[in-house]
Protein backbone atom coordinates (compact mmCIF):
# COMPACT_ATOMS: atom_id res chain seq x y z
CA UNK A 1 0.00 0.00 0.00
CA UNK A 2 3.06 2.16 1.06
CA UNK A 3 3.89 1.71 -2.64
CA UNK A 4 0.82 2.36 -3.95
CA UNK A 5 0.67 5.73 -2.35
CA UNK A 6 4.10 7.14 -3.31
CA UNK A 7 3.36 6.29 -7.37
CA UNK A 8 0.17 8.49 -6.94
CA UNK A 9 2.26 10.94 -5.01
CA UNK A 10 4.71 11.38 -7.84
CA UNK A 11 2.42 11.85 -10.42
CA UNK A 12 0.32 15.34 -11.83
CA UNK A 13 -2.54 16.39 -11.04
CA UNK A 14 -3.88 16.14 -14.12
CA UNK A 15 -2.59 12.49 -14.29
CA UNK A 16 -4.24 12.12 -10.65
CA UNK A 17 -7.72 13.14 -12.09
CA UNK A 18 -7.95 11.45 -15.34
CA UNK A 19 -6.74 8.56 -12.50
CA UNK A 20 -9.71 9.65 -10.59
CA UNK A 21 -11.75 9.74 -13.75
CA UNK A 22 -11.65 6.20 -14.40
CA UNK A 23 -12.32 5.35 -10.89
CA UNK A 24 -9.31 5.09 -9.12
CA UNK A 25 -10.27 6.78 -5.38
CA UNK A 26 -7.14 6.46 -4.19
CA UNK A 27 -5.97 9.26 -6.68
CA UNK A 28 -8.73 11.29 -5.80
CA UNK A 29 -7.46 11.24 -2.24
CA UNK A 30 -4.24 11.96 -3.07
CA UNK A 31 -5.77 15.33 -4.79
CA UNK A 32 -7.66 16.16 -1.81
CA UNK A 33 -4.26 15.67 0.45
CA UNK A 34 -2.71 17.93 -1.73
CA UNK A 35 -4.84 20.58 -2.56
CA UNK A 36 -7.48 20.30 0.52
CA UNK A 37 -5.33 22.83 3.19
CA UNK A 38 -5.21 25.40 -0.04
CA UNK A 39 -8.77 25.15 -0.11
CA UNK A 40 -10.15 25.33 3.50
CA UNK A 41 -6.87 28.53 3.55
CA UNK A 42 -9.30 30.33 1.07
CA UNK A 43 -12.52 29.99 2.56
CA UNK A 44 -11.32 30.83 6.08
CA UNK A 45 -9.68 34.36 4.12
CA UNK A 46 -13.68 34.24 2.64
CA UNK A 47 -14.65 34.39 6.05
CA UNK A 48 -15.89 31.33 6.92
CA UNK A 49 -14.50 29.55 10.82
CA UNK A 50 -12.80 27.04 10.66
CA UNK A 51 -15.58 24.44 11.23
CA UNK A 52 -17.26 26.08 8.31
CA UNK A 53 -14.10 26.09 5.97
CA UNK A 54 -13.91 22.39 6.40
CA UNK A 55 -17.51 21.99 5.78
CA UNK A 56 -17.13 23.68 2.81
CA UNK A 57 -14.25 22.49 1.33
CA UNK A 58 -15.76 18.67 1.71
CA UNK A 59 -18.36 19.77 0.12
CA UNK A 60 -16.22 21.18 -2.87
CA UNK A 61 -14.30 18.28 -3.21
CA UNK A 62 -17.32 16.42 -3.10
CA UNK A 63 -18.46 18.43 -5.92
CA UNK A 64 -15.05 18.19 -7.57
CA UNK A 65 -15.42 14.19 -7.21
CA UNK A 66 -18.71 13.85 -9.01
CA UNK A 67 -17.63 16.38 -11.96
CA UNK A 68 -13.53 15.40 -11.96
CA UNK A 69 -14.54 14.18 -15.72
CA UNK A 70 -15.23 17.95 -16.50
CA UNK A 71 -11.52 18.93 -15.73
CA UNK A 72 -9.42 18.97 -18.25
CA UNK A 73 -5.90 20.23 -16.74
CA UNK A 74 -6.90 23.59 -18.38
CA UNK A 75 -5.80 25.64 -15.34
CA UNK A 76 -4.37 23.74 -12.11
CA UNK A 77 -6.10 21.76 -10.30
CA UNK A 78 -6.27 23.42 -7.26
CA UNK A 79 -7.43 26.53 -9.11
CA UNK A 80 -10.55 24.75 -9.94
CA UNK A 81 -11.31 23.60 -6.83
CA UNK A 82 -10.71 26.76 -4.89
CA UNK A 83 -13.28 28.10 -7.04
CA UNK A 84 -16.00 25.15 -6.75
CA UNK A 85 -15.27 26.25 -3.17
CA UNK A 86 -15.87 29.69 -3.28
CA UNK A 87 -19.29 29.57 -4.96
CA UNK A 88 -20.41 27.00 -2.48
CA UNK A 89 -19.46 29.42 -0.13
CA UNK A 90 -20.98 32.42 -1.84
CA UNK A 91 -24.19 30.97 -1.95
CA UNK A 92 -24.23 30.19 1.88
CA UNK A 93 -23.18 33.39 2.16
CA UNK A 94 -25.94 35.17 0.01
CA UNK A 95 -28.64 32.73 1.97
CA UNK A 96 -27.75 33.56 5.40
CA UNK A 97 -26.32 37.44 4.65
CA UNK A 98 -29.41 38.15 2.90
CA UNK A 99 -27.47 41.82 1.84
CA UNK A 100 -27.70 43.18 -1.49
CA UNK A 101 -24.52 43.97 -3.00
CA UNK A 102 -25.67 46.14 -5.05
CA UNK A 103 -25.68 48.63 -2.63
CA UNK A 104 -22.14 49.86 -2.64
CA UNK A 105 -21.79 51.83 1.13
CA UNK A 106 -18.44 53.83 1.06
CA UNK A 107 -16.77 54.18 3.69
CA UNK A 108 -13.92 56.45 4.90
CA UNK A 109 -10.50 54.91 4.37
CA UNK A 110 -8.72 53.70 7.44
CA UNK A 111 -6.39 55.96 9.59
CA UNK A 112 -3.67 54.87 10.73
CA UNK A 113 -3.17 55.30 15.02
CA UNK A 114 -1.21 57.73 16.56
CA UNK A 115 0.77 54.92 18.32
CA UNK A 116 0.94 51.92 16.52
CA UNK A 117 2.92 49.44 17.84
CA UNK A 118 5.76 48.12 15.75
CA UNK A 119 6.17 45.10 17.19
CA UNK A 120 2.76 43.99 16.09
CA UNK A 121 2.77 41.13 13.71
CA UNK A 122 1.29 41.78 10.64
CA UNK A 123 -1.53 38.67 9.56
CA UNK A 124 -3.34 39.12 6.32
CA UNK A 125 -6.01 36.64 7.17
CA UNK A 126 -6.89 39.32 10.63
CA UNK A 127 -6.32 41.93 7.68
CA UNK A 128 -9.09 40.70 5.92
CA UNK A 129 -11.00 39.29 8.32
CA UNK A 130 -11.02 43.06 9.31
CA UNK A 131 -12.38 44.17 6.18
CA UNK A 132 -16.31 44.94 5.75
CA UNK A 133 -17.97 41.50 3.69
CA UNK A 134 -18.67 43.10 0.93
CA UNK A 135 -14.91 43.74 0.09
CA UNK A 136 -13.05 40.65 1.73
CA UNK A 137 -15.78 38.78 -0.35
CA UNK A 138 -15.00 40.27 -3.64
CA UNK A 139 -11.29 40.30 -2.90
CA UNK A 140 -10.97 36.65 -1.48
CA UNK A 141 -12.77 35.60 -4.91
CA UNK A 142 -10.61 37.63 -7.37
CA UNK A 143 -7.41 37.31 -5.52
CA UNK A 144 -8.12 34.48 -3.47
CA UNK A 145 -9.99 32.16 -6.33
CA UNK A 146 -8.22 33.76 -9.06
CA UNK A 147 -11.78 34.73 -10.78
CA UNK A 148 -11.72 37.90 -13.29
CA UNK A 149 -13.65 40.73 -11.81
CA UNK A 150 -16.74 39.61 -14.23
CA UNK A 151 -16.79 35.75 -13.30
CA UNK A 152 -16.85 37.29 -9.52
CA UNK A 153 -19.59 40.08 -10.54
CA UNK A 154 -21.43 36.69 -12.24
CA UNK A 155 -21.23 34.51 -9.10
CA UNK A 156 -22.39 37.30 -6.68
CA UNK A 157 -25.07 38.41 -9.22
CA UNK A 158 -23.71 42.15 -8.94
CA UNK A 159 -22.93 44.81 -11.12
CA UNK A 160 -19.50 44.84 -12.66
CA UNK A 161 -18.89 48.23 -11.47
CA UNK A 162 -19.95 47.48 -7.69
CA UNK A 163 -17.71 44.09 -7.58
CA UNK A 164 -14.46 46.26 -8.77
CA UNK A 165 -15.64 48.85 -6.40
CA UNK A 166 -15.39 46.46 -3.56
CA UNK A 167 -12.37 44.93 -4.41
CA UNK A 168 -10.71 48.31 -5.09
CA UNK A 169 -11.96 49.68 -1.75
CA UNK A 170 -11.01 46.59 -0.06
CA UNK A 171 -7.23 46.66 -1.45
CA UNK A 172 -7.10 49.93 -0.59
CA UNK A 173 -8.07 49.12 2.96
CA UNK A 174 -5.73 46.18 3.15
CA UNK A 175 -2.80 47.82 2.15
CA UNK A 176 -3.24 50.93 4.15
CA UNK A 177 -3.90 48.43 7.50
CA UNK A 178 -0.57 46.13 6.47
CA UNK A 179 1.33 49.17 6.15
CA UNK A 180 0.16 50.42 9.75
CA UNK A 181 0.62 47.84 11.60
CA UNK A 182 -2.96 47.32 12.63
CA UNK A 183 -4.56 44.17 11.02
CA UNK A 184 -6.67 43.21 13.71
CA UNK A 185 -8.44 46.42 14.14
CA UNK A 186 -12.12 46.06 12.37
CA UNK A 187 -12.64 48.89 9.58
CA UNK A 188 -16.42 50.50 9.35
CA UNK A 189 -18.01 48.22 11.32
Amino acid sequence: MASAARDLAGLHDVELAALAAAGQRAAFGELVRRHGSAVRALLRRMGADHAQADDLAQDAFLVAFERIAEFRGEGTFQGWVKRIGARLYVRRWRRGARQALAVDPAGPDPQAPAGADADSRLDLEDALRALPEAERVCVSLCYGAGLSHAEAAELLNAPLGTVKSHVKRGLDRLRARLATGQAGRRVND
